[in-house]
């Protein structure tokens, strides 16, 4: 359970977030608005990436601002660009680092990493460098480099945005078929129609709350009367 409450984010004065409550237990949750509307500052408070001006973030009754190493290993956070969250010149060595520092040794690492790349068929890619990889390659480094840390939840900030097609597909279909709850800002409607709930943030606030029918129709009324 992610529980929001009464959380404010401000920056120099400006809220990105003002006054936000909200209680997340659905297994598939979309959030959705236009630039600048205070949608990925959401997400990035889910996961400690950003802590509140004023409120709490709790998850699974843990405090993002008390208990961040917990919150670390619990939630996992997949940026909008992969070349932002790769570290490591080599494919499993950027995979090993999580378990590195979580007192893993180094059988155990060979062994979590070895068995994350059969399931996902990309045995081949474990000695590569990260760099070469493709654009699909490098995102779904940085998926495995997440999940081998087990997470309960997992936060995508616009995982689509740089990928073509087939690669997009690809993603998705990896993103469809994971256990953990999944959390997806998107810009990308069309992905949310299957997911539980929707959340659509306007200039700091949560103004619509729904299934996704409902959601992404208040958000597309809210884009024509702005224009």
């Amino acid at each position: 359970m992610v529980k929001i409450e009464n959380v404010s984010v401000s920056f120099d004065g400006f809220y990105a977030l003002k006054g936000i409550n909200v209680t997340l237990h659905e297994k598939r949750i979309g959030i959705i608005g236009s630039n600048g509307s205070g949608k990925s500052t959401f997400a990035r408070l889910i996961n400690g990436l950003q802590l509140p001006s004023k409120g709490k973030v709790q998850i699974d009754y843990l405090s993002t601002c008390k208990n961040g190493k917990a919150i670390r290993r619990k939630v996992g956070f997949i940026f909008q660009n992969p070349d932002h969250q790769i570290i490591f010149p080599i494919v499993e060595e950027d995979i090993a680092f999580g378990l590195k520092n979580i007192g893993y040794n180094k059988i155990e690492i060979n062994q979590a990493i070895h068995d994350l790349l059969i399931a996902y068929g990309l045995s081949h890619l474990r000695y590569r460098k990260s760099h070469l990889l493709s654009g699909g390659e490098k995102q779904l480094l940085a998926i495995l480099s997440v999940l081998v840390m087990e997470p309960t939840y997992i936060v995508f900030d616009e995982p689509t945005t740089f990928l073509d097609l087939k690669n997009k597909r690809k993603i998705l279909q990896v993103i469809d078929e994971l256990q953990q709850t999944i959390i997806m800002v998107t810009h990308d409607l069309d992905l949310l129609a299957h997911f539980d709930r929707v959340l659509v943030f306007d200039q700091g606030g949560l103004v619509v709350d729904d299934i996704p029918s409902v959601s992404i129709k208040g958000y597309q009324n809210l884009i024509y009367d702005q224009l």
